[in-house]
């Protein structure tokens, strides 16, 4: 049965319906419904149907009971007797019973069921209970009878629920008096139709995988000659194809230690097996997964060591002072693909360019690689900044031939003759000017992400410094953290900026590192400060 209804809103809508027709003042019972009622040993009662002006159903009246009938609240046959169905079992409605007295006063087919939960409810209580009915349509009502089972029923029923549930099953054969006993899952687990009864014993090993008979001939070996319980696992065929059981088996004896009967439990645990197969081959499968991550790691880390063996210091460099800083996220995060270049040219500019591989690990160092590689072979070709960054895109794009290869950079050059820092952005977080002890973002078009499109075409800008001034090139894992949009990262950026003195590159990238909480970046961090001396 389904759940009980705690309240009578449960079944809001039959109380309604009920509510609205009276209750019959006199009923006539025929006699012999009260001679039948009479004969029934169990509970029994006369319900006759309680009907609306359009001939509905709406309720039931329990006419007449016999004297011994008890409800499954205690209840007696004075206390029901005249009384309405819904008013003395309103579980009914929660639970489908009333619709069950429904459909057999329509019908007039028998409803036969039993053992089964019911719980009613009763002066704010609840009344659980485990109860056989049946209720036949009789003249113009319902003959219903039940019986309430007792605690030892109620754990038998519930020791057959559990054996359902568990796939669990019980079976007993008397070596002398040849019964077997099987309870019904044994049935169910050793597929066998109840009519033909219970299988012998020595039929046990026919269903039994031959790869391991021999386990099921050690349990009996040791049943019989040491006569010691035994438990043990095998493959059986079944129609749903190979199941697994435990099996436990153990000998009955007599005075005289001698077997008389055996008993087996047996347990369907195919799905438990299947279980473990699927856990073991996911945690296969997540140590190769991580075995190999621990492999590339180490790879991409001695990869981006032998492209970027300097990750912080200062270099003096045309009347610029550049510190320079790269922090890798921390292990176990997957190294990412940030790089950096700073360095004269022989037309005397200086090359000054900060990006970012789009991904992590092994794909994004090797794509750090050919950016930064690629880089700085096309700047000997005294090239402007716009021409090198529509160059470097080309060779990012046919990269991606192999694998996917994107990213974002700024490149740019600073010339020490008229202290002009012509640069361009490939769609890379813009740069951070520091003027007189003010912070602002130099602007310009973002541009595209290298190796987005082939042929793409970038804006060249201009920005004329003064000395003192001072710019930060920077990737984005300094400026992003998790749950907050990119601009508050690059406004707690600037106004951490805004703060340096600029005489101390080293000193101003720590203030600035723990003034953003870079240990707490998930991302590669890489930053460039350039001051015009």
């Amino acid at each position: 049965m389904g759940p009980p209804p705690s309240s009578r809103e449960d079944g809001g809508e039959d109380f309604e319906r009920a509510a609205s027709v009276p209750t019959p003042e006199r009923v006539e019972v025929p006699d012999w419904v009260c001679r039948a009622l009479e004969a029934i040993q169990v509970s029994g009662a006369y319900l006759l149907p309680i009907r609306d002006e359009a001939g509905e159903i709406v309720d039931f009246l329990v006419a007449e009971t016999n004297d011994w009938a008890r409800d499954v609240t205690g209840r007696t046959s004075g206390q029901m007797r005249g009384r309405r169905a819904l008013e003395l079992w309103p579980g009914s409605t929660g639970s489908g019973m009333f619709h069950v007295f429904k459909r057999v006063c329509v019908s007039g087919r028998t409803f036969a069921e039993g053992p089964f939960e019911y719980i009613e409810a009763r002066d704010d209580r609840l009344w659980p209970s485990v109860v056989t009915m049946r209720i036949v349509a009789a003249g113009d009502g319902l003959l219903m009878t039940w019986r309430a089972h007792d605690d030892e029923q109620r754990l038998i029923s519930g020791w057959d629920r559990a054996q359902r549930i568990a796939e669990l099953g019980w079976g007993e054969w008397g070596f002398y008096s040849g019964q077997v006993i099987w309870t019904r899952q044994m049935y169910e687990i050793f597929e066998r139709d109840p009519l033909d009864g219970p299988a012998p014993l020595e039929d046990l090993p026919s269903l039994v995988l031959s790869e391991d008979l021999p386990i099921l001939e050690e349990q009996l070996r040791t049943l019989f000659d040491y006569r010691e319980a035994t438990d043990a696992e095998f493959r059986i065929r079944h129609r749903h194809g190979i199941r697994h059981l435990r099996v436990v088996i153990e000998p009955v004896l007599d005075q005289r230690s001698m077997p008389i009967a055996t008993r087996i439990l047996a347990q369907d645990v195919t799905r438990s097996r299947r279980r473990e197969r699927a856990l073991a081959s996911a945690h296969e499968q997540a140590s190769r997964d991580r075995q190999r991550a621990e492999e590339e790691h180490n790879v991409a880390g001695r990869l981006q060591s032998m492209i970027m063996p300097r990750r912080r210091g200062v270099i003096d460099v045309a009347g610029l002072r550049v510190g320079v800083r790269y922090l890798p996220a921390g292990h176990p995060a997957p190294l990412g693909g940030d790089w950096w270049k700073a360095r004269p040219l022989p037309d005397d500019r200086v090359l000054l360019a900060i990006g970012d591989a789009v991904g992590h690990g092994l794909t994004a160092a090797t794509l750090m690689s050919q950016m930064k590689a690629g880089l700085a072979g096309l700047a000997y070709t005294g090239a402007s900044s716009d021409r090198l960054a529509t160059w470097l895109n080309e060779l990012t794009f046919h990269t991606a031939q192999s694998f996917t290869a994107t990213g974002t950079a700024i490149i740019g050059h600073y010339s020490p003759a008229d202290h002009v820092f012509a640069w361009t952005s490939c769609g890379h977080p813009p740069p951070v000017l520091v003027r007189d002890g003010e912070s602002s973002l130099l602007e310009t078009e973002p541009g595209t992400m290298l190796g987005v499109f082939e042929d793409v075409e970038y804006t060249l800008t201009r920005t004329e410094l003064r000395t003192g001034d001072m710019i930060i090139l920077y990737t984005d894992g300094i400026v992003e953290r998790r749950g907050e949009d990119l601009e508050v990262g690059v406004r707690h950026l600037m106004r951490a900026a805004g703060t340096l003195d600029g005489h101390d590159p080293e000193r101003d990238i720590d203030t600035l590192l723990r003034d953003l909480g870079a240990e707490e970046s998930e991302d590669d961090i890489c930053l460039l400060l350039i001051r015009v001396l």
